[in-house]
């Protein structure tokens, strides 16, 4: 199997992936900060008061901010991995299985760690695939 660290696609591809993921929880995050009414039929909808929105908006905006910032990448894979796993959750407790924000979710948390796995080589090391 070639060795992923000489191919400098796969690092860009990583990093494009990890880009969609910070954008996606920018705008997420933005959008609970400054137009927390947007949010507000949904927050009910999954039984959170809609004067959340703004704390949830912060949480997403320190997890893409630490995600993005290569050296504290991994520990924000893990803040962003935690916080999409509690929507998943969220939405399963209001028996929403395989709903649209669940499976978005589950998209970009497997792009999370996908990007990282693909732009940084110490991930590879620590969990190589093998064929």
């Amino acid at each position: 199997m070639t060795d992923l660290r000489e191919k400098p696609a796969v690092e860009w591809t990583g990093r494009v992936l990890s880009l969609v993921v910070v954008l996606a929880l920018l705008a997420d995050a933005l959008v609970a900060l400054f137009a927390p009414e947007k949010m507000s039929a949904e927050m009910q909808t999954t039984g959170f008061a809609p004067s959340l929105a703004s704390a949830l908006g912060l949480i997403m905006l320190v997890c893409a901010i630490v995600y993005a910032i290569p050296q504290t990448a991994v520990l924000g894979a893990i803040l962003v991995t935690g916080f999409l796993g509690a929507a998943i959750c969220t939405h399963f407790r209001l028996g929403e299985f395989g709903s649209p924000p669940q499976l978005i979710c589950l998209l970009l948390g497997v792009m999370t760690w996908g990007g990282l796995y693909l732009r940084d080589h110490r991930i590879r090391t620590l969990l190589p695939l093998r064929m």
